[in-house]
């Protein structure tokens, strides 16, 4: 069962720029944290694949297992764990979330 979630996982952040495993939908999230990255990303108006992990437990402990992060949400640009709430509001405030995606070619200004 792991190495299927894994592989889950694995294909989520292949396929996807910038995948965020979150509580809830980037519209409706459902915990305070999922929203404070909901709305860094909004503010950096860049497209992004939501994944809600309370619809699937098993994935909801796959994720953190994953990256042996214990917190949800988890942000993930071009395939590479960026982490959780408080590393992305950081980021953010300090401009290297703006950087780490302009050097992606994920920005349009």
């Amino acid at each position: 069962m792991e190495n299927a979630l894994f592989e889950r996982i694995r294909s989520d952040i292949a396929e996807n720029d910038i995948v965020l495993y979150m509580k809830g939908s980037p519209v409706f999230p459902k915990d305070g944290y999922s929203a404070a990255v909901a709305e860094v990303l909004r503010g950096l108006d860049v497209a992004y694949c939501g994944i809600d992990v309370l619809e699937d437990r098993a994935l909801y402990q796959a994720v953190k297992e994953f990256t042996n992060w214990p917190n949800v949400p988890q942000l993930y640009i071009k395939g590479e764990f960026v982490g959780g709430s408080d590393i992305v509001k950081e980021l953010n405030a300090s401009g290297e979330l703006r950087a780490l995606l302009e050097k992606h070619g994920l920005l349009d200004d």
